[in-house]
């Protein structure tokens, strides 16, 4: 792999990695501290290697010059003993302090990475910090990377980020695992991220194909350290993995090229990844072996039966009504509503399905009068037309536009 491309990909892995590490051993409240010396490490590599060639083991480079920067830094700013030092002689003797060594073995960084993924979830920051430091620290995804994602603005995510930062030195939130019954808590706010996570590249509106497959693929990455953890090895998880998984098995038939989105009715099954549908079978099965059913629970069940080819349609279609039902009454949402009237509307007709969906209070969102109108098919073609109008008022993405401005076409002719 060239220097072009090995670099970039090893920013990708390993930033987070060290980053983790190094907030653990100096402290959280140094952040930022830890990203900037890391991202020198990275420039370094840049340049060095460049003229020198790669050397045998790029990781381990990366490594030891990132462990070198950290504790020359410390030995000769006022930093280290004013605050480091205070914050670390608890637990570390006097004469130890000054070589106090940074530990990159597999081991550390992976319980470095889960303390960082339960520090990020802390509920003392709001919920689009949590989502923007995760990409950030936990993803290794750059602050221009993150507003295309977040389809926001660069300047409000450094914003974001610096206020997150802050907060973690203002509240002296420390990089250690919730204990007891804390744990499993907070884990709810952990879990409750990375779903947010993998859904802002699944449904994401970005012209970018590449980036909201890192972003699934990323919340899925973290989601197995939870997994690889026995005290976060739960039910809630592994149901959530076995979601994903079957989400990200249709990812390519989802989208044609030009990039606009396929209908699931319509997708080409031959680009189904079979590998992942069987891996969200056996997180699915990991997940019965608990006795709380999640909503994660019942999306995953959901999808499971997506993925269901053998199967007459309206038995499929029935028995995802029935846990659309009950996630209903889990947890309602608008949205969920809305999806189950598609399901009602394969189960038991158009006529059924739209007097449901005429009680759902989503007159704001273009997915809701695109699925209404598709109801309103063979029953009111005025009503049909004045719906997709307004989904194409309402749409921001310009592919679903075009798409529905061609469905307006259709009946207009």
């Amino acid at each position: 792999m060239p220097n072009t491309e090995l670099i970039p990909h090893l920013f990708r892995t390993e930033f987070t990695k060290i980053v983790a590490v190094l907030c653990k051993t100096y402290g959280i409240s140094n952040i930022q501290l830890a990203e900037d010396l890391v991202s020198e490490t990275f420039l370094k590599a840049t340049e060095t290697w460049g003229l020198k060639g790669l050397p045998e083991n790029p990781t381990a480079w990366l490594y030891t010059v990132a462990k070198n920067k950290t504790k020359d830094y410390f030995k000769h700013t006022a930093v280290f003993n004013s605050k480091v030092r205070p914050a670390i002689k608890a637990t570390t003797t006097e004469s130890n302090i000054d070589s106090l060594e940074v530990d990159l073995s597999e081991s550390n960084i992976k319980d470095s990475q889960l303390q960082m993924l339960f520090a990020v979830c802390n509920p003392k920051l709001s919920k689009e910090a949590q989502i923007g430091l995760a990409l950030r620290v936990l993803c290794g995804f750059g602050v221009d990377e993150i507003a295309s994602s977040l389809l926001t603005s660069t300047a409000t995510i450094n914003k974001r980020l610096y206020r997150a930062k802050e907060k973690f030195r203002i509240e002296k939130i420390e990089l250690v695992m919730p204990q007891g019954e804390a744990i499993h808590e907070r884990l709810n706010s952990v879990l409750s991220v990375i779903y947010l996570l993998y859904n802002e590249g699944y449904y994401s509106a970005s012209d970018d194909k590449a980036m909201r497959k890192d972003l699934c693929f990323e919340a899925m990455r973290l989601l197995l350290i939870l997994i690889q953890n026995k005290e976060t090895n739960v039910p809630s998880a592994n149901a959530l993995l076995a979601l994903f998984c079957f989400h990200s098995s249709r990812f390519d038939a989802r989208i044609d090229a030009n990039g606009s989105s396929i209908l699931y009715e319509d997708q080409d099954q031959t680009k189904w990844e079979p590998e992942l549908i069987k891996r969200g079978e056996y997180y699915l099965n990991e997940a019965a072996k608990g006795s709380v059913l999640s909503k994660y629970h019942l999306e995953a069940s959901i999808a499971f039966w997506h993925t269901r080819t053998e199967l007459n349609e309206k038995e499929k279609w029935f028995q995802i009504l029935q846990l659309y039902n009950r996630l209903l009454q889990i947890e309602y949402s608008p949205v969920i509503a809305l999806n189950r009237t598609y399901a009602l509307s394969k189960s038991e007709g158009n006529a059924v399905a739209l007097k449901e969906a005429l009680k759902i209070n989503l007159a704001d969102n273009h997915l809701y009068h695109s699925l209404v109108a598709e109801l309103y098919i063979g029953i009111d073609e005025k009503k049909q037309l004045e719906h997709l109008q307004q989904a194409l008022s309402l749409s921001s993405n310009d592919r679903d536009k075009i798409i529905t401005f061609r469905k307006i076409k259709e009946i207009q002719t």
